[in-house]
């Protein structure tokens, strides 16, 4: 994370942004090591609390004072200046609050972190305003409107369950935004593939918008970096059950990746194919992969250090009763072709 610069006796105010209020004075001095700094870097250094975005639009509306004349965002500073920031902020009123069914497995001052459930969409799109995440969010904390996105930081597929960690203030969700750029949190899923895999590996194959097809990802060579690690949980005659961690976060990473070396996720309707039924298999496993109608994904483990206190926060979600009966009904059969 970048380094906090610590504010004057002048800063008054001692709640936290999103429950203050839409106004707030900031009087700062930046140290020596700003010097060369664009305003709006070195802003962004000593108050993480905003986004950038946020503090080039306070410039640009003259909302920013430094030794009490306006500047440029782009205009160098000399370390040592006296900057005045005229924080005001609007509630984000675009999405309604909408009050669903929550697990909430923690909650504190900065951070809640939420057990999502398969089926539901994270963020609001076009045609889908409602009944997803973001509103359900905004129900449970209503302060969450002061907070980019209502404090969603990172995403899982409307498909995907598990463990998502949310911000509850401004400067939680830009250490937040920090540290998941710079792959200081940790995301583990667990994963059911098609196919018996021999070995755990690395796919690190750049991932892109398909050329023809806009609702899918693939592989690309111009596409952005994209690195999974997985190994094996549990073999099968012909399926695997996988753990998954993360290095990147690209859209469908894990069902791309997975699919692209040729064991696609079991019930994925983007990349998985046709159905597959293995020859042989029992009449209750082939019941329960026909019925199975979303991509084996589960967010199982996360892992972060917490954004206004520093200390690690480690959470874990058993697989959902959907997953486990597919797991479970692997196992029944690969016991049966055994005996």
């Amino acid at each position: 994370m970048g380094k906090e610069y610590s504010e004057s006796p002048a800063e008054t105010l001692d709640s936290d942004p999103g429950e203050a209020g839409e106004f707030r004075e900031h009087r700062i001095e930046l140290p020596p090591e700003a010097a060369g700094s664009r305003l709006d870097q070195a802003l962004a250094r000593a108050l993480p609390q905003y986004s950038r975005a946020r503090l080039q639009g306070w410039i640009e509306a003259g909302a920013v004072q430094v030794d009490g004349r306006p500047m440029r965002a782009k205009d160098r500073v000399l370390g040592g200046e006296q900057v005045c920031v005229q924080a005001r902020w609007q509630a984000d009123t675009r999405v309604e609050p909408e009050a669903l069914a929550l697990t909430v497995v923690h909650r504190d001052r900065g951070v809640y972190v939420i057990d999502k459930p398969a089926g539901l969409v994270v963020h609001p799109g076009a045609g889908n305003r409602h009944h997803t995440l973001q509103n359900a969010l905004l129900a449970l904390d209503p302060a969450l409107s002061r907070v980019p996105r209502a404090g969603l930081v990172h995403r899982l597929d409307k498909d995907t369950s598990g463990l998502l960690v949310v911000a509850r203030t401004p400067e939680a969700h830009a250490r937040l935004v920090e540290a998941l750029a710079a792959r200081a949190i940790e995301r583990v899923y667990l994963a059911v593939c098609t196919g018996a895999m021999t070995g755990g590996g690395t796919v690190d194959e750049p991932i892109g918008r398909h050329r023809t097809q806009r609702t899918r990802m693939a592989v690309r060579a111009d596409g952005r970096e994209a690195v999974t690690h997985y190994r094996i949980e549990r073999r099968f005659p012909a399926h695997t059950l996988l753990r998954v961690q993360l290095q990147t976060g690209r859209t469908h990473q894990i069902r791309v990746h997975l699919a692209h070396i040729g064991y696609p996720l079991v019930g994925d309707p983007l990349y998985g194919g046709r159905k597959r039924l293995p020859a042989g298999c029992s009449a209750a496993l082939s019941e329960t992969l026909r019925t199975f109608t979303r991509q084996a994904l589960h967010a199982t483990h996360l892992g972060l250090e917490h954004p206004l206190t520093g200390r690690r926060l480690e959470f874990d979600s058993p697989l959902p009763a959907d997953m486990a009966r597919l797991v479970a009904a692997l196992e029944q059969d690969a016991r049966a072709r055994r005996s």
